[in-house]
């Protein structure tokens, strides 16, 4: 091994650790930061790395490629954090892309002659990449709101589906043993890209989060293989990582929802439904203005705050952190209530929070919290919808019946902040509004909480 090699190879491994730390440090909000300066570090070095190797004999296109990659990076890291979610799916779909490229490169190169083994791995990291492409340009359009959130589909769909899905893997495992045919080779990549763009079409808003995950999953997947075509241990690692971490939070956001993969994939979950004219506004609700909240909460010994995804929509963490600290100058115990699937991705309730400095211990998770709530004394929800929905654990009728709720209902006094009675992702109506001891505050987020800050300082003298 010359010198270079070695270079190459131990700065390889170095990268590898910073990965599997970065992936360790980061399932903790203390740890966080370190994990992202973490990964970034591996990153640059496995870059810097692969510059080195003996096969690049020409650096201007790289050059390029670098310059234009930094400036879209810059770009794309620049956005609000409800746009966090479509971002993230817009990173998977180039990652995929860029896989899709290299694996068909690889094809075209060591073609007709390439062995058995490679053109398996090979032509699973093309199918997977293709349907990761377009599915997760599907997901970032449905999370843009440039397509319809609302499930669509038709009779047959997923017979279709895996038809197309069982015809590529046919087709790969045909050219596993006949790689001479190179003509049929395009089909493994047209086939999956139709087929991404169809898994997504009957998913709904709802079910995004764990949609997110997965195609994160697909996407380390695509690159390990991409790994053992290219010999590069690196990518095997990195890929691993990627699909096995993406895989198990999938896991776990299904069971926070209490459904399975094939529910969240074909059940065609988060549909609309068809309601009469008028039947929400028809249903009476008691509604407070930001005053009469003031009151409330600051007669409160405990309350606790569930935040939902129109607390990122209007931007209102930081006004969420002046009602915190206001209320705990009063001597209020102020906790707050995570579910897992809050938002529109894993962690975008936590990392929106930590954003404003909320101390990491008042961040409990839904499991946590819900035995505390029957002896709340107020529950505060901003900008949730479905995670609060009682007719998930009371009605077996309702689309989201068994999904684990935050057991909002069952504190003292219930107060919710909500533009309007628009349904949430799952687009059904939420009981929780209209109960005796529920306080609707309508209004934008930010400017409501303000507004209650505002009152509660002035109280104060």
């Amino acid at each position: 091994m010359s010198r270079s090699e070695q270079v190459i190879a131990i700065t390889y491994l170095i990268a590898s650790a910073l990965f599997i730390l970065s992936l360790k440090w980061m399932s903790s909000p203390r740890t966080a930061r370190r994990g992202v300066w973490a990964g970034e570090l591996g990153m640059l070095l496995a870059i810097l790395a692969t510059l080195l190797h003996h096969g690049i004999v020409e650096y201007r296109w790289i050059a390029v490629a670098l310059v234009l990659g930094s400036i879209l990076g810059v770009y794309l890291g620049r956005v609000q954090m409800t746009a966090v979610p479509q971002r993230t799916a817009l990173s998977h779909a180039l990652g995929s892309l860029c896989v899709t490229l290299v694996g068909t490169s690889e094809f075209y190169l060591q073609a007709p002659d390439v062995p058995r083994f490679t053109m398996a791995v090979l032509a699973l990291e093309v199918i997977l990449g293709s349907l990761t492409f377009t599915g997760s340009l599907m997901a970032a359009g449905k999370l843009q709101e440039i397509l319809p959130q609302r499930p669509i589909t038709y009779k047959g769909q997923n017979l279709v589906n895996l038809s197309l899905l069982a015809l590529s893997l046919g087709i790969a495992a045909y050219l596993v043993f006949h790689p001479d045919q190179i003509y049929i080779f395009p089909l493994i990549i047209a086939i999956p890209l139709i087929f991404g763009v169809l898994m997504i079409v009957p998913i709904g808003g709802a079910d995004m989060p764990t949609v997110i995950s997965l195609l994160n999953s697909y996407a380390g997947l695509s690159a390990a293989a991409m790994g053992f075509v290219l010999n590069n241990k690196l990518l095997i690692i990195a890929g691993a990582l990627d699909g096995a971490s993406g895989l198990i939070l999938s896991i776990n956001m299904s069971k926070a929802m209490n459904r399975s993969f094939s529910n969240v994939l074909f059940g065609a979950f988060g549909q609309e439904q068809v309601s009469g004219p008028g039947a929400q506004e028809a249903r009476p609700v008691k509604s407070a203005t930001a005053e009469e909240a003031a009151a409330i909460l600051s007669a409160a010994n405990t309350v606790v705050i569930v935040p939902g995804y129109g607390l990122a929509v209007a931007q209102a963490q930081h006004k969420v952190r002046e009602l915190h600290d206001a209320l705990v100058k009063r001597g209020v115990d102020v906790r707050f209530g995570i579910h897992p699937v809050a938002g529109r991705m894993p962690g975008h309730m936590n990392v929106l929070l930590a954003e404003s400095d909320i101390p990491y211990d008042k961040l409990l998770d839904m499991d946590e919290i819900n035995g505390d709530l029957p002896q709340t004394d107020v529950a505060l929800i901003i900008g949730a919808n479905d995670v609060t929905n009682p007719a998930a654990r009371n009605d077996p009728s309702s689309p989201i019946y068994g999904m684990p709720i935050l057991d909002v209902d069952k504190a003292r006094t219930v107060m919710v902040i909500k533009r309007g009675m628009s349904p949430g992702f799952a687009g059904i109506d939420n009981p929780l509004y209209y109960l005796d001891h529920t306080l609707m505050l309508f209004g934008d987020a930010r400017a409501f909480v303000g507004a209650i800050v505002r009152d509660l300082s002035g109280g104060e003298g």
